[in-house]
């Protein structure tokens, strides 16, 4: 099969291109609220109790956000390949305005007890749900509108609007923290951007690629004279992805929420019992280490238009392989902040993960199945990793301090190397 090439992008997919970046800005905006004044916030919707149990207690906070995520991409990965891509990604918005308005008039601990609790860790699981299926309907949605190689920087500039939605959100944590800002009105902003979103994603058009592949067997059954109610029955409608493939993206996206842990949760935590750093200090640093992390992407992302996004990939694994058996160390004997943030600046340069190559991935996955397959090991990938970090990491602590880092680690680097190594094969195929 021979790939199309497309260098120019028209009126229209420039229209679509600026309506899903606003979107996954604010949708991760709403997002990661929450991390980031997680400090503040368990303080207020959680019970006091010993080190040991408020650890679990961040780490059940933490992790919320991302456990129902797989059923969500079941949900949102039918809808999506049934009903179209547009529907989805704003059905997604709306779910994150309804939270953020929930989280917005939630009465705290001290007012109601425990049921603040449940009622935090229930909007948090919501906008899990919803932000899976907002960052993989936006990357679909393009990649099946737009050809190579224009499709990887456009596809890299949705993780540059939704890092940039990150650096909003720490900037209104560090306000709620440190100049009295009330932590509510966050929330509210968060509402209303979300239902401004929403509504902005209605002048979306259903991606060519679906709907060609929808006129294409609806023809064939008219001229035939036969009901289209057999769809179901057809080959190509229920083609099904091949099993290895799935299980290397699979391997592929578990990469990234590690990463993410370590950067921010991880080291949060150090800086905090270590450095006795305050709530407002932690997320100033993460600020800084958020705003180069974001120029760090949209430089992949440019290079990802002259240079094939695999080759990228390949030269990050490779030095990370190499930095992480210096992580351990860097954590260990760090006496200062500065340490720290040089070990995040590490993972934010060289820490693996998808982009810019989605859409090579993407690609390789049935069009009626496409959006079912990649959400849901997207979904999974994310809460399988992010319990095993957020709990994990608290009990190899206990017995192998810094150290644990690497039983984690290699696994997730030698799954990312065979599913890297698997797509490799597939695209030049079709190449």
């Amino acid at each position: 099969m021979q790939v199309l090439k497309q260098q120019i992008l028209t009126r229209e997919q420039k229209e679509s291109i600026g309506l899903l970046q606003i979107g996954t800005f604010l949708e991760y905006f709403d997002l990661m609220l929450y991390v980031h004044m997680a400090v503040l916030l368990n303080e207020l919707f959680f019970p006091e109790t010993d080190p040991l149990t408020t650890r679990l207690i961040a780490a059940l906070s933490f992790s919320s956000v991302f456990i129902l995520r797989p059923f969500g991409a079941i949900i949102f990965g039918y809808i999506g390949d049934n009903f179209g891509r547009k529907l989805t990604v704003i059905i997604t918005t709306t779910l994150m305005a309804v939270s953020c308005i929930i989280m917005y008039i939630l009465p705290t601990y001290n007012d109601i007890g425990i049921t603040a609790s449940y009622i935090m860790i229930l909007c948090r699981a919501m906008q899990g749900m919803s932000s899976m299926g907002e960052v993989i309907g936006a990357e679909i949605y393009l990649t099946e509108t737009i050809k190579r190689p224009t499709i990887f920087p456009v596809v890299g500039f949705i993780t540059v609007s939704l890092t940039l939605g990150g650096v909003a959100a720490l900037a209104i944590a560090s306000l709620a923290t440190t100049e009295g800002f009330n932590w509510r009105y966050a929330f509210l902003i968060g509402t209303i951007i979300a239902m401004v979103g929403g509504l902005a994603r209605t002048r979306l058009r259903e991606t060519p690629d679906f709907v060609n592949a929808k006129k294409e067997i609806q023809s064939v059954f008219e001229k035939t004279g036969v009901d289209i109610k057999l769809l179901d029955k057809s080959p190509i409608y229920n083609e099904k992805a091949n099993k290895i493939t799935a299980i290397a993206y699979f391997l592929l996206e578990c990469s990234a929420p590690t990463c993410f842990f370590l950067i921010y949760a991880y080291s949060a935590n150090i800086l905090k019992e270590v450095h006795d750093y305050t709530p407002g200090q932690i997320i100033h640093q993460n600020f800084i280490v958020t705003v180069i992390e974001f120029f760090t992407i949209l430089l992949i992302t440019f290079l990802s238009f002259r240079i094939y996004p695999l080759k990228i990939l390949k030269v990050k694994l490779i030095i990370f392989a190499c930095f992480i058996f210096i992580l351990p160390f860097i954590f260990q004997y760090s006496t200062s902040p500065v340490g720290i943030m040089l070990a995040q600046l590490g993972i934010v340069f060289f820490g693996v993960n998808v982009l810019p190559a989605g859409p090579i991935f993407y690609s390789h996955f049935p069009i009626f199945k496409r959006f079912t397959y990649t959400g849901f090991a997207y979904a999974l990938s994310r809460a399988i990793m992010h319990l095993t970090t957020s709990f994990g990491f608290i009990f190899l602590f206990e017995y192998l301090g810094h150290y644990g880092i690497l039983v984690i680690m290699i696994p997730i680097l030698i799954g990312f190397s065979f599913g890297l190594n698997h797509f490799e094969k597939l695209d030049k195929q079709n190449i």
